[in-house]
């Protein structure tokens, strides 16, 4: 079955192009022009993956993107926000802690779009041949249904922060270089895209949610990358 794309944008035009370039290369591609219809498409037509603008009128993509990720039916599939304004860091930054899979900022190439719509897929198909509990000193990883708890107490955590964790978790003790979790993580490629600053910012988020026993396990080796001593 062909892999099916929701696209979600206000501009028809883009809509009526990115649709016939995906289905030239063999998906299935959905399309709408607002944020509220897009919610009942992603319930009624499953997508494997959406595609949605940032900068909509009514429902935007950030706020799409969050009523996603908290509606049962659809908080797993994944997520990839365009934008052609809100290209800076802090923009960036908010998109992946509301629950987008990745970022792409317009005007880009079709086929670097479609690569990093191929990476997002192929890190799902990984996290579900993953189905083995993760537990240390009290912490336990569920990939399966994606939740954390301390203790059976449960940590909300954004789907990066979850993918971080499990990552540092499949590798306790091991250095895990920043350019290696961009592209395990995040799905770079560290030739176009080597900012420390993404994996930084996110590896604070975590210890703060984490709690001091357990975010002090995760240790930054300086000129090399992070490593969870649990």
């Amino acid at each position: 079955m062909p892999t099916k794309i929701l696209i979600v944008d206000d501009d028809r035009a883009i809509l009526k192009t990115l649709k016939r370039y995906l289905e030239d290369r063999s998906l299935t591609a959905i399309t709408t022009d607002n944020g509220s219809e897009a919610l009942l498409l992603a319930k009624e037509s499953k997508p494997d993956l959406i595609l949605t603008d940032a900068e909509m009128p009514g429902l935007e993509g950030y706020a799409l993107c969050r009523v996603l990720r908290k509606q049962q039916t659809t908080q797993t599939i994944p997520i990839v926000i365009m934008s052609g304004k809100m290209i800076q860091e802090k923009d960036v930054l908010a998109g992946f802690d509301g629950g987008a899979d990745d970022y792409i900022t317009k005007p880009f190439s079709y086929p670097v779009l479609l690569a990093r719509i191929h990476a997002v897929l192929k890190r799902y198909q990984t996290a579900d041949r993953m189905s083995e509990k993760l537990k240390r000193q009290g912490l336990e990883l569920d990939p399966a249904s994606r939740t954390v708890t301390i203790r059976k107490k449960p940590v909300s955590l954004t789907r990066k922060e979850f993918d971080l964790l499990a990552t540092l978790l499949s590798k306790p003790g091991r250095v895990l270089g920043t350019s290696y979790l961009l592209e395990t993580v995040w799905g770079y490629d560290p030739a176009d895209y080597n900012d420390p600053g993404t994996v930084e910012v996110h590896i604070s988020h975590l210890r703060k949610k984490l709690g001091p026993k357990f975010g002090k396990q995760i240790v930054a080796v300086t000129g090399h990358g992070y490593k969870l001593n649990v």
